[in-house]
């Protein structure tokens, strides 16, 4: 990459949110800016792009606002159309590998292999009957839930140099010390939940759940009558115990407990899964993160219900912000992932 600044775009359902950082793929890299922009529902689906013009305008209204130095983007993929599972090939090189990927995976994939992005992630090195092999994740992301953010970028002026997966970018922002042992990382996002498990910080298990903190939003206005809005300022006054709710607002926190409840229990059952299929291998602890992740009580109500240690992810706990960054009053909540992407830019 010519330039080692680059801006990670987390295009999410209600917001574009974008992370300027320099000097990538240094010992040091640093926030420059952070910035967010508001998109009107409908715009984009589960992270997929589906009005280009408006999500256009919107880039270039927050490049305007933010002043950006960059140019340069990494986006970010992460719904119900990337599929990575565990994958075992003949010890070659990345290079080969990758390209050897459509003979070994067309029974894997929900599409043709011309309609597919196909990416090789190795884990390990092992012996096998017929010789040496590489265990490792397949990454297949369907073509068309990609070209339609490309195009976005683009149209907006900007200068997509990379595609990253979002889980992947969640990974990037703990600390070693917080990654002895197994660690899931969760993102809640407003209609997808990301799934990540590392092993001392390679990863080694990704999911993606389709559904997300909107779910809740959806529930509450629909059954107690309200607007969107007012259930989204419901739910995170009400939190998912309610401690502050009056005798009126108790059909809310039932409904609130009910999704939430979902989604844990969706959560829990995936890390089950993980645990079972690596011989009960225990969690060191999980990291929460996405906006879905600050509802109230949510991480002690997973917590009890795994038997594991919760945090929440600190966006920028564990990288220098410059003081202009700094003293931003902009909330970071929600900017995981865009930075994550950035700090990727330089193996984009």
């Amino acid at each position: 990459m010519a330039s080692s600044q680059v801006v990670g775009v987390d295009i999410g359902s209600g917001s574009i949110r974008a992370v300027e950082v320099s000097g990538v793929g240094s010992k040091r890299p640093a926030v420059v800016r952070f910035s967010s922009m508001p998109l009107p529902e409908g715009a984009v689906n589960a992270g997929e792009v589906i009005e280009v013009n408006t999500v256009a305008a919107a880039l270039k209204q927050l490049w305007s606002s933010a002043k950006f130095g960059s140019k340069n983007v990494v986006l970010g993929v992460g719904n119900s159309k990337v599929l990575v599972r565990d994958l075992t090939v003949p010890k070659l090189s990345l290079t080969e590998i990758r390209e050897s990927l459509p003979t070994h995976v067309q029974e894997m994939l929900p599409v043709p292999v011309a309609d597919a992005i196909l990416d090789f992630y190795p884990i390990s090195e092992a012996t096998s009957d017929s010789g040496p092999v590489v265990n490792g994740l397949l990454i297949a992301v369907i073509k068309e839930s990609v070209l339609a953010n490309v195009k976005a970028v683009q149209a907006a002026g900007l200068t997509p140099v990379g595609v990253d997966l979002i889980p992947f970018a969640l990974t990037r922002l703990t600390s070693a010390a917080r990654l002895t042992g197994n660690v899931a990382h969760v993102e809640i996002g407003a209609r997808t939940t990301n799934v990540i498990v590392t092993t001392g910080g390679v990863p080694q298990f990704v999911r993606t759940i389709a559904s997300g903190s909107h779910d809740l939003t959806v529930a509450l206005a629909d059954r107690l009558d309200i607007s969107n809005a007012d259930a989204e300022v419901l739910k995170r006054r009400l939190g998912l115990f309610g401690a502050s709710a009056t005798p009126e607002e108790a059909p809310a926190v039932a409904v609130i407990r009910e999704i939430t409840g979902m989604l844990l229990s969706s959560l829990r059952d995936t890390l089950g899964y993980f645990a079972n299929s690596r011989q009960n291998e225990p969690f060191a602890g999980i990291v929460l993160s996405g906006g879905g992740a600050q509802l109230p009580g949510l991480a002690d109500a997973f917590s009890e219900m795994t038997r594991i240690p919760v945090v929440l992810g600190d966006t920028f706990g564990n990288i220098d912000v410059a003081k202009d960054a700094a003293k931003s009053a902009e909330t970071q909540t929600g900017l995981n992932v865009a930075l994550g992407l950035a700090l990727g830019g330089a193996a984009a």
